[in-house]
């Protein structure tokens, strides 16, 4: 078992090849939003009534002259006996030294 504080989330992780549902969640939630592109490069998780997913993305706003940049994005999976869809709660931009 992971080191993890109760209520806090594992450390990141590269996503595996084999993670489908995982990869499929972000596109879902991800893929409809325009003006910026997400490529999630890690993820870290917190299991709280569902799970929320920390997925660390390479992100550039879709124009030619863009740079890119590092965000967080955050969806939350709620429990399959909930009947509810996953919700993006966060998108943030972050600084990685």
């Amino acid at each position: 078992m992971e080191n993890q504080l109760c209520g806090g989330y594992t450390a990141f992780r590269p996503i595996t090849s084999d993670e489908e549902e995982l990869k499929e969640l972000f596109k879902k939630i991800v893929g409809p939003i325009v003006g910026a592109k997400h490529v999630p490069m890690a993820v870290a998780s917190q299991v709280v009534r569902g799970t929320n997913y920390a997925f660390l993305c390479l992100s550039k706003v879709v124009r030619p002259d863009a740079e890119e940049y590092n965000t967080l994005v955050i969806i939350h999976q709620p429990l399959p006996d909930e009947n509810e869809p996953p919700t993006l709660m966060e998108i943030r931009t972050v600084k990685i030294i």
